[in-house]
Formats: C-alpha cells, structure tokens, sequence
C-alpha cells in the first residue's frame, strides 16, 4: 500500500531565524519549532506510523487469506459427492461435503463467518465420539481424514444437529469428460 508523500519545503533568508509550523492533514496535526542557523540544513524530515503500518500488513494479510484456495492440487477425477446430510436446519447447516479419498471438505453457507461455527464430531462404528483433526479456511471444515459418519452440534436446550453420512454410492464421483 502506497501513500502519496507531501513535500513542504521551508527555506530561511537568514540565520538566526525562529518560527513555528502547523501541519494539518487529515488525520493528524504536526507541530513544529524551527530556527534557522548558519550550519547545514536539515535535509529531510520524516515520520514512521508503526500503529498504521500494523494494520496495513493485517489487512493485507487478511486479503491474502481471502484470495488462498481452499485446497490446492485436488484431482478432480478423484472427487467423491456421496454424502448426504441430515437433521435439524440452523443457518449454518452445511451446502455440500466432499473427499478427495484423503481429506473431506464440509462446505458452508457463506453466513458461517458471522454465525458459531459448530464443532464437529466424527462417529465411529459403534456411534462413539472419535477425535479428529480439522480446520476451517474460508467457509470449509477441512477434515484430515476420511470417515463414514459425523455430526455438527451447536447449543443446547435445543441443542442444533446436523449429520454427515458417506453414502456407498461410487456413482457419485465425478468423473472427467472424455471427447
């Protein structure tokens, strides 16, 4: 981010020469003694915003988040949709849930950004609670494992329930389109 720089140029006929400048703009006022002597002149004056330049790299870093993909490398022949969601409706009911056969990606409504995220819960084979590795970028859980069976709970007294199951249907794989 690039600022344009104002130049105020100050040149004093004599020495001995005392004054005072006011600088406004319009985020700040600059005051300023000066006197003129008969040694060199200061060339050039400065000032630095360390405040200002923190939050120019968080909200550059923010925008580079923004514009990272979700995943990168994901083939898409490999791509499997078979998962079907059930239960309660919260906002924040997931869109759509896919693997790449290592990882599977729970897919958000946008809104997820201003609503609780609900925790997830992988289920095991004997519907017990298995602990598991995810994260959240942008709108997507991304889960660090394949699994048959999951559950999003948020609240309580009533307590939101949304179930993922992975359904045994290949034909939901998408494949490439050969010409």
């Amino acid at each position: 981010m690039h600022h344009a720089t104002a130049r105020i140029l100050v040149k004093p006929t004599a020495a001995g020469i005392k004054t005072n400048l006011i600088i406004t703009t319009d985020r700040r006022s600059y005051h300023l003694q000066l006197e003129s002597t008969q040694r060199t002149a200061m060339a050039a004056l400065s000032w630095t915003y360390p405040a200002d330049e923190l939050i120019a790299i968080k909200r550059a870093s923010v925008a580079a988040r923004a514009r990272t993909p979700i995943a990168e490398g994901l083939d898409i022949s490999r791509l499997h949709f078979g998962y079907a969601i059930s239960g309660d409706n919260p906002s924040w009911r997931p869109v759509r849930v896919f693997d790449d056969g290592a990882q599977v990606f729970i897919a958000f409504p946008k809104t997820i950004a201003h609503d609780e995220a609900p925790p997830l819960f992988v289920t095991g084979a004997k519907g017990e609670a298995q602990l598991v590795n995810y994260r959240m970028r942008g709108n997507y859980y991304i889960v660090d494992r394949l699994f048959e069976a999951a559950e999003l709970r948020l609240g309580s007294k009533p307590q939101s329930v949304v179930r993922i199951k992975r359904t045994a249907d290949r034909k939901s794989r998408r494949r490439e389109k050969r010409s």
